[in-house]
């Protein structure tokens, strides 16, 4: 495997990523036909974020977190730290340091596939943090990877400078080159969710609005009326 640090990798435009964050997970996940989402595993160390940046992509050894630090240099303001390794992991490759110097070059959070430590620091911090695991396992800072590289994620293929959002329901992807259709896709979902929100205050039942009292009929249920005796 070669070994690389790319630097300047071309960027999703930040102001539309940051448009896009305002949204959620959940809506630009259900606006783009439910892909990129990263899967359960990662969960936010702290509830309560909502972020939204361009990738800078890490590809880690196992137990080791020397490409991190590289990384850091990379970072530009409005970024997302993205980091995996090449096999399964969840040692605390990151904690309450590397957020420090990340918070100082204006990183908006850490998305990763292995473990974190300092949670309580994080928190207090307010640097928000999406991870598969929380471990005190330390690491070493001995082996080559590389930084700003195409990586999988959960199965999601992640580039440098893609979008990434994050928050109470988990972390997505959006292809740079996706994100002026996602925000007008976010949008046309959140005024048709708005639409069924008045609807449902003013009393009407999901299955009148959806026509699923059809779909009940074609599945075979029937509605019965309850025998008194059997109450």
């Amino acid at each position: 495997m070669r070994n690389v640090i790319v630097t300047d990798p071309p960027r999703a435009d930040l102001d539309r990523v940051t448009e896009l964050s305002r949204y959620g997970v959940a809506t630009v996940h259900e606006a783009l036909g439910r892909v990129g989402y990263l899967g359960p595993r990662l969960r936010p160390v702290h509830l309560g974020s909502r972020i939204g940046g361009t990738a800078v992509t890490v590809l880690c050894w196992p137990g080791d977190n020397l490409m991190i630090h590289a990384a850091v240099e990379q970072c530009r303001p409005g970024d997302v730290l993205v980091v995996t390794t090449t096999s399964p992991c969840t040692d605390g490759l990151f904690g309450e340091l590397f957020a420090t110097a990340l918070r100082l070059r204006g990183v908006r959070g850490l998305v990763t596939s292995t473990g974190v430590r300092d949670v309580a620091e994080l928190h207090a911090m307010g640097f928000p943090v999406w991870s598969a695991a929380v471990s005190a396992q330390g690491t070493v800072k001995a082996t080559a990877g590389s930084v700003n590289v195409p990586i999988t994620v959960e199965g999601q293929l992640i580039r440098a400078g893609d979008a990434i959002l994050a928050d109470d329901d988990g972390v997505m992807v959006v292809p740079r080159e996706d994100v002026a259709h996602a925000v007008g896709a976010a949008q046309a979902r959140l005024d048709k969710e708005e639409a069924t929100r008045r609807a449902f205050r003013d009393g009407e039942l999901g299955l009148d609005r959806y026509g699923l009292r059809a779909k009940l009929a074609e599945l075979g249920v029937e509605y019965v009326s309850a025998d008194k005796d059997d109450r």
